[in-house]
Order: structure tokens, then sequence, then C-alpha cells
């Protein structure tokens, strides 16, 4: 298979023009996705327990940016989805946006929110009492439909039932059955409350649920910071309530994960971790040291068919950020769907000389007219070096940012243009199929920012039966 490949300045520079690159892929066509799970898990590993750590004040966070360096050219993007039967396509999953308490009602919380375990700190976390205090906001998720069943992970955002997953995980569902395990090892249907493919992100909500619910507390991604401690909890290889830890290995990982049947990829500027993930992790938290989510984990790089057969955690996860997550979620619960913002470019990896470096980023190949581009006087050409204060190294990286944000949202796009930089301003708009003042843009290659040309996982698979992710 072939992964992408760092952008290589260019050596003829033309008056700082723009020069394109090829287009990176996180997932071609040709990937070979993991094979089958066993028809036996192994036993589940014992949960690490250091002895408490002294009361430390927990550190501030500071965003970091960080660019996108390549998955080793033998790694595979997949879903994490403990798949029974085919392969399902990659889902969403959201939040809810009522103030939450040390026993919230929401996913979307107020930050001043006191954390499950005030204590423990990135430097030094106390593990055990983590896993105490969140592990009944975790669930296993099993799907049963006609085009197979599979299993998956979720987290409780709120005591009306709701749950937060992986579209990928419960799409199929919608066909079939859907059920939740708790904990404690109580066992409730579920149906969908929506889904958004272009995110992979879902919420259902349980029918009759319990009283007794613990929803989990959100954290503000922004202040995740590459070094941080981690925990991630669900259910690999059904093997429920598994913990293991690690840290955040970097921080805007441009990952394409599917291809599906509609030909919208699944696009994340990523957390990416070294815990270990596995199938089964899919729509399951993930925790900072304090018991925050920061995150959903929902796919992992494997190490290639011709390598070493199916593979299983290499040390490469990748989880939705929270805020992210809680944007979308929140749409899901409010209105079943969610909408998209909308640049309205369709565009390639290249690299423009500029002060005489070499900068790469994403090269404009055509703005769609009347978009929020061409009203922000965007031209072909352009290469895009940031947005909203980011850096964009790539079409992936502009893609995986642009879903980050809203429609009606103002951001500053840096863009190098004849040798010289400059900055517009952009009043991103809400993608719709049949739009009239923002047109849409017909490309359907990976390198446009239109979310619903984005490709997804299902389709990949459907290409080579009996692989599962």
């Amino acid at each position: 298979m072939t992964t992408p490949e760092n952008t290589t300045p260019h050596s003829d520079h033309h008056n700082g023009a723009p020069t394109p690159t090829s287009a990176q892929q996180s997932l071609p066509v040709d990937a070979q996705p993991t094979t089958s799970l066993p028809a036996t898990p192994p036993p589940p590993p014992s949960i690490p327990t250091p002895p408490p750590a002294a009361p430390e004040a927990p550190r501030a966070h500071t965003p970091r940016q960080r660019l996108w360096l390549p998955i080793t050219t033998t790694a595979v993007l997949t879903a994490i989805l403990a798949s029974l039967g085919t392969a399902t396509a990659i889902n969403a999953w959201p939040q809810q946006d009522e103030p939450a308490q040390p026993a919230p009602t929401a996913a979307t919380q107020d930050t001043t929110t006191t954390a499950p375990v005030a204590h423990s700190t990135s430097t030094n976390p106390d593990w055990q009492a983590v896993t105490s205090a969140v592990s009944a906001s975790v669930v296993a998720i099993e799907v049963d439909a006609q085009s197979g069943s599979g299993q998956g992970s979720g987290v409780i955002i709120d005591s009306d039932g709701r749950i937060l997953t992986n579209n990928h995980v419960v799409e199929s569902g919608e066909q079939g059955t859907i059920t939740v395990t708790l904990d404690d090892g109580r066992i409730f249907d579920a149906t969908i409350t929506g889904l958004d493919a272009a995110t992979d992100l879902a919420v259902i909500t349980l029918t009759d649920p319990p009283a007794d619910l613990v929803p989990a507390i959100f954290a503000d991604s922004n202040d995740v910071t590459v070094g941080d401690s981690v925990i991630a909890i669900g259910n690999p290889l059904g093997l429920s309530q598994t913990a293991t830890t690690g840290i955040v290995s970097a921080l805007n990982r441009p990952v394409t994960t599917a291809q599906t049947e509609d030909g919208t990829l699944v696009v994340t500027n990523a957390i990416q971790i070294d815990a270990a993930i596995n199938p089964g992790n899919s729509g399951g938290p993930l925790f900072n040291a304090q018991g925050e989510v920061i995150g959903i984990t929902s796919s992992i790089a494997t190490m290639s068919q011709g390598m070493s057969g199916s593979s299983g955690s290499i040390g490469l996860g990748f989880a939705i950020p929270a805020n992210l997550a809680q944007n979308i979620g929140d749409q899901l619960i409010a209105n079943g769907e969610a909408e998209h913002a909308f640049l309205g470019v369709s565009m390639t990896d290249g690299t423009a000389e500029v002060d005489g470096a070499t900068r790469q980023g994403a090269l404009v190949a055509e703005v769609s007219d009347g978009s929020p581009a061409d009203n922000a006087g965007i031209t072909a050409q352009d290469l895009i070096i940031s947005l909203n204060g980011k850096p964009v190294t790539g079409a992936e990286s502009l893609t995986g940012l642009v879903r980050e944000l809203q429609s009606g949202q103002q951001v500053p796009v840096e863009v190098v243009r004849d040798g010289t930089t400059r900055t517009v301003t952009v009043t991103l708009a809400s993608r719709t199929e049949n739009a009239t003042t923002a047109p849409q843009n017909d490309d359907t290659t990976p390198d446009s920012t239109q979310p619903n040309n984005i490709p997804d996982l299902n389709d990949l698979f459907g290409q080579r039966p009996g692989r599962q992710g």
C-alpha cells in the first residue's frame, strides 16, 4: 500500500509562485484493512494501578500546533470496530449543551466544572482513581443487523440515556438492533438519535434509561498538549472496561480513515496517542489524567498484510477532538443531523517560496463561484498555509481544519500569492446539496474541502470481501 509522504521543497522556483506536489492520501484505495478478529479473544490485560500520587496543582495547558508526519509505508489506517460479520461504515458521536456538574447531565460542559479526579495530574496521574471515577460512564455497544454484527464502545453524555459513539459502530443498527451494556452488566436496547458520516460521529439513546446513569465530563480539547498523559477505556475485542494508558503523541494529525458509497471521506485533524487501541475501542472515550473526556477513539494504524498479516495496536491510535465531537453532537441531538462548514475550494498539496524558505500548504486548484473563499478574494494557485491561526500542511490538513469550524464563523486565512503572504477573512457558509449562492464543487477527489466530497471505510471494505476492521 502507499501512504502520504512529506512534501518535498521544490528546487525550481518561479518568482515565488506555489508549486503543486503529489496529493497526499492517508488511506489510498489499495490499502489493506485489518483481517477479521480471532474467534476467541485473548484474556484481558490487567489495568495498571500505580499508587496514588501526592496532590499537585494541575498545570496550565497551552494548545500546540503539530505538522503532518507520514505514517510508515507499511501502515494502514482503519476504523476500529470489532466486527463479527461484514464491515460497517464509519459514523459519528455527539454530546449535549447543558452545563455539567460533578454528576453532569450533558456532554458540553462549563469550564468551571470540577474534574472527576482533581488531585490527579498529567505529570503524576492516579489511574486507579481515574478508572474508579469514570468507568460507569463507559459502555459497550453491540449491533446486530443483516449486514453483520459488530461491537464498539461509547460514552454516556446525559442522564436521559444519550450516548456518544462512532458512526461506523452503530450505522448498521438502522436496519437492525442495538444493545448497550453498562459497566455493572445491565443491558438496554438503544435507538439511533443522529448520525454524521462526514465526522464519524453518532448519538444513540437508551430505551427506558435507568435513573442512576453517570454522564462523563468533557474538557476543552484546545487545552490538550503533546506529552499529556491519557487513558482510553472501552470494549476492545469484546473485552469490556479495558483501560490502556499512554501519552498524546501529536496534535492536529490529518487522518483519512475511510471511503463510503456516496464518496464521502472521513478526514479529521486528530489527537494521536500511543495508548493501545484495538478493534472494539471505536467510539470509546479518551480521558485526561483528571478523568475528563478529551476525545473519542476512532481509528488506528496497523501493519500492512504484506509485512505481518493482521495486526492490532502498534502505538498509533487516533481520537476525534472533544470540541469537534461536542459541536456535531449538539447538532445531532437537536436536529438528528449535522451541517458542516463550507470553504468552497478544491485543492492539492503544494509548496511555495517565501522569504527564502519553502512553505507547504494546500494549493488551490479551483474556487467555486459565490463561495466563501470566492467572496474573500481567494483565487486559484493561492497556497493556503494557515486557517484560523493553525498551520495548513496540505489538502487533508485544510479539510480537517474546516471540519472543526461552524457555518457563519469568521476566520483568518493566510495565503501565499506571487511570493508574498497575505491574510484574508473568510465567513464560512453551510454546505448544502442544492446551494445556489455558494455552488458546490463537483470534484470528488480527496483534495476537496467540501465535507460531502470526502471518501470512508465501507466502500474500501466492500471491495475486499472477508476483511473487517
